[in-house]
């Protein structure tokens, strides 16, 4: 669904550094080629077809990034929230893109999507949003590294305290919202295995485990775990 050129102004300049740096043709354009969609949880927004979907801003809700193997693995890169922004669902902007990222709703969620071919033409002509898709794209492979080097090198439980601790960080809360099997998607890794190591955790006196909720009781034997 298209927006108001107002609104559109009103929301890229707060989350866009690069739009004071922009002529006035630049920002019509954009906002002329942006789009505002709602996603029900589990509603897949960019997949395999190698289609620039376009830059993905996030409004409302959550998603989540991840590769999906042939025999339908999945492992989670990164989940972008309120505010962030997704470019490797803009592989015209970013050509040197050349693996499939795939980008579902976590929860209910209403993101702005940018053209991506429209982004890739204003990137080519204006240097400050060429270096913040360059920056982002960065920033999220970094995040990918980190993701790759628990799967190679840490041990579950390692893998499972390092989340754990990562989600009490974010949200600023001792409880965990999330199931057995998000976390397993999260880290890449059987839902089975998750449950018993939480088991485990629980008879440690780390945490406690309710129904859609892991609750940390004891953080420096967590941290423990971790470092």
């Amino acid at each position: 669904m298209p927006i108001k050129l107002p609104q559109c102004r009103l929301v890229y300049r707060q989350y866009f550094p690069f739009w004071d740096e922009l002529t006035d043709e630049q920002r019509e354009l954009l906002c002329a080629n942006t789009g505002e969609y709602r996603f029900r949880k589990g509603a897949n927004i960019h997949g395999t077809e190698n289609v620039c979907t376009g830059a993905i801003l996030v409004i409302k809700g959550c998603l989540r990034a991840y590769l999906l193997s042939e025999n339908g693995r999945e492992i989670t890169l990164y989940r972008f929230k309120q505010g962030e922004v997704c470019m490797l669902s803009a592989s015209c902007v970013l050509k040197s893109i050349t693996f499939d990222v795939m980008i579902d709703a976590e929860e209910d969620s209403e993101v702005y999507i940018v053209s991506g071919d429209v982004m890739g033409k204003v990137a080519e002509k204006n240097l400050y949003v060429a270096n913040y898709a360059l920056d982002n794209a960065v920033k999220r492979f970094s995040d990918v590294v980190w993701v790759m080097q628990q799967i190679m090198f840490f041990s579950l439980d390692k893998r499972i305290a390092v989340f754990l601790w990562d989600e009490t960080v974010k949200t600023g809360s001792l409880t965990v919202r999330l199931t057995h099997e998000q976390i397993a998607k999260y880290i890449s890794s059987a839902r089975e295995a998750v449950t018993r190591m939480l088991r485990y955790f629980s008879s440690e006196g780390i945490l406690e485990l309710s129904r859609g909720d892991i609750r940390i009781t004891d953080k420096e034997k967590l941290k423990k775990l971790i470092f």
